[in-house]
C-alpha cells in the first residue's frame, strides 16, 4: 500500500552524507527549506574520505562549521613523495598559496566528523528535516514538480518537492531512476587500507603527514589522521580478494614499509574496488546529481569528496537565485556546464595521472618532480592543481 502526499515546497535531498549535508547546510544558510532522505538508520560511522582541500576548508568556513573540524582533524601544511631507492624526491607546502586561500593545508579528518558538525548545526532549524531509515526508491517528476517513492517502516510513500538533489553515492537510486548512464571503466586491481596506530614519524626521518611512495610494483601512501596512519596499497588484479585480506599477506605488506619492522597493530583493513565514472548529465528537468552519484575516481590526491562539496556549493547558490526569483531557472544548465566539465578535465584526469605516477617504471615523474619543487613558479602552478583551486577557477570561466 502506498501513501501519497502534495507537493511540499521544499528542496529534497537524497543523502546525508557529507555532500548532502553540505548542500543542506548551504541551503538553509539562505532560508530554503530543505528535506533529507537518507536510506541509512543514522548517519554513517564510517571514516572513508579523510582529505579536505584549502578551497574546501574555505568554503566549509562560510557555513560556520570549519572551526570545529579543525578542532577534531589533523592539519597538514606539506605533503611529499618519496620512492624506495632515492628516498625523499620533493616536499610541496601550502604556505606558497597562502595568498590563494584561507586555509593553506590540508585537513586529515574522517567525513564522519564533518557529517555531525553540520547535523548539530541544522537539526533545530526550522527550514531543515532529516528522515532516517527511508531509502528512496524511484523517482519521476513533470514541469512542476519531482515525485519520489521512498521504503519507510516496510510501506512505501509517495512525495513530491520542487526540487530534488541526488546525493545517494556511487550506487545511487535516483540516478538509476532517471536512466543517466554512468560512463567510465573499473580498474582491474584494487586499494587494500591498512589503519596502525603505529608512529611512522618515529621510524622515518622528515616524514610528512601526507607521504606517496613511488614503486611499479607495488606503491603505497602513507596517511596520517588523529590517531590512526592509514596506508593503502595497490592489490594486483591476480591477487585474490580471500589472499589480500589475510593476516599473513597484511602483515608481509606492512613489513615492506620501513625496512626491519615487520609488527605492527593492525586497527582494521578495508579491501575496495576503484571506479573512473561520470555521469552522461548532472542535471535532467529539476533533478541534480552532485558528489559519488554524478562521479567517482580513485583516492590518489583525495578529489573524490572534496569535488562533491564543490559540486553542491556551485549547484545550492544557483538554486538559491531561483528560488528567490532572482535568476531563471536557465541558471541552473551553468551548474551542469561548469561541474561535469571540470570533474572531466580536472578532478578525472588528474587522479588518473596520480595513479600512473606511482606506477611509473622510469625516472621521469622523479625528475619532473624535483624540478617543479626546485622552480616557485612550477610549484606554485603545481599546488594549484592539486588542491583544486585550479578546477574552480576553471569553473568560473566556463560561463
Amino acid at each position: 500500500m502506498s501513501r501519497t502526499y502534495p507537493v511540499i515546497e521544499r528542496v529534497l535531498i537524497a543523502g546525508a552524507g557529507p555532500v548532502g549535508l553540505v548542500a543542506a547546510a548551504n541551503l538553509v544558510r539562505h532560508g530554503v527549506p530543505v528535506t533529507v532522505f537518507e536510506g541509512g538508520p543514522d548517519l554513517s560511522t564510517e571514516s572513508r574520505a579523510s582529505t579536505f582541500h584549502p578551497p574546501t576548508l574555505d568554503m566549509l568556513a562560510d557555513l560556520d562549521v570549519v572551526g570545529p573540524l579543525i578542532a577534531q582533524g589533523l592539519i597538514a601544511p606539506k605533503f611529499q613523495y618519496r620512492n624506495r631507492r632515492d628516498g625523499l624526491i620533493a616536499q610541496f607546502d601550502f604556505g606558497d598559496i597562502a595568498d590563494q586561500t584561507r586555509h593553506p593545508f590540508r585537513l586529515q579528518c574522517e567525513q564522519s566528523k564533518l557529517t555531525r558538525i553540520i547535523y548539530d548545526r541544522l537539526r533545530d532549524d526550522p527550514n531543515f528535516e532529516i528522515a532516517f531509515s527511508s531509502p528512496i526508491r524511484a523517482v519521476t517528476q513533470d514541469s512542476d514538480s519531482v515525485t519520489v517513492t521512498v521504503e519507510r517502516d516496510g510501506k512505501s510513500e509517495t512525495h513530491s518537492y520542487r526540487w530534488l538533489i541526488g546525493a545517494d553515492g556511487a550506487r545511487s537510486d535516483v540516478r538509476r531512476s532517471l536512466d543517466i548512464e554512468f560512463e567510465g571503466f573499473t580498474w582491474p586491481d584494487r586499494y587494500l587500507v591498512v589503519s596502525t596506530p603505529f608512529n611512522f614519524h618515529s621510524v622515518i626521518p622528515g616524514l610528512a603527514t601526507v607521504s606517496y611512495v613511488a614503486d611499479p610494483r607495488r606503491w603505497h601512501f602513507l596517511l596520517q589522521i588523529p590517531g590512526l596512519w592509514r596506508v593503502m596499497f595497490r592489490i594486483a588484479a591476480e591477487e585474490s580478494d580471500e589472499l589480500a585480506l589475510s593476516t599473513e599477506f597484511v602483515e608481509a605488506l606492512m613489513a615492506e614499509v620501513v625496512p626491519g619492522i615487520d609488527t605492527y597493530e593492525i586497527a582494521h583493513t578495508t579491501l575496495y574496488r576503484v571506479h573512473q565514472r561520470v555521469a552522461k548529465t548532472f542535471r535532467k528537468h529539476r533533478v541534480f546529481l552532485v558528489g559519488d552519484a554524478a562521479h567517482v575516481n580513485n583516492p590518489l590526491g583525495g578529489m573524490g569528496m572534496n569535488g562533491g562539496i564543490h559540486d553542491a556549493i556551485n549547484l545550492t547558490e544557483r538554486l538559491v537565485e531561483v528560488w528567490r526569483g532572482e535568476k531563471l531557472d536557465a541558471e541552473l544548465d551553468r551548474f551542469e556546464q561548469q561541474r561535469r566539465l571540470v570533474t572531466k578535465e580536472y578532478v578525472e584526469r588528474q587522479s588518473i595521472q596520480n595513479k600512473r605516477n606511482l606506477e611509473a617504471a622510469d625516472n621521469e615523474f622523479r625528475d619532473r618532480l624535483r624540478r617543479t619543487a626546485a622552480d616557485p613558479a612550477l610549484t606554485r602552478d603545481y599546488l594549484l592543481a592539486v588542491s583544486m583551486i585550479g578546477s574552480l577557477r576553471r569553473a568560473e570561466v566556463l560561463g
